[in-house]
């Protein structure tokens, strides 16, 4: 499964939790800076995107939603720690698709 994650300068704990939940690969874009936005892409194969909203900028985040949803993928938005992302992604059912378990 494929994911994007958009926002934050280091993931840390967040990338290991949503790859021993799963992801066989994951995309990261800081989304900090406004020219960052014409160097996104979302590959073919995006289970759905995750958005950091304490690091990233407004613009890059409406332009990736406008994307997600010209594509009809699905939109998660958490902040920048593993127990939102691991509450929003419950949420939402997108962790059944993944698995369960953590990293500390």
């Amino acid at each position: 499964m494929s994911i994007v994650v958009i926002g934050g300068d280091y993931l840390g704990g967040i990338e290991k939790n949503l790859y021993s939940m799963g992801v066989t690969e994951l995309v990261h874009i800081s989304g900090r800076k406004s020219l960052e936005r014409s160097k996104i892409s979302l590959p073919k194969t995006t289970a759905f995107v995750l958005v950091l909203t304490d690091y990233v900028n407004h613009g890059t985040a409406q332009t990736i939603k406008c994307m997600a949803k010209s594509r009809s993928i699905p939109l998660v938005f958490a902040r920048h720690s593993w127990r939102a992302v691991e509450e929003k992604l419950k949420a939402t059912n997108l962790i059944g698709t993944l698995g369960t378990g953590s990293v500390q």
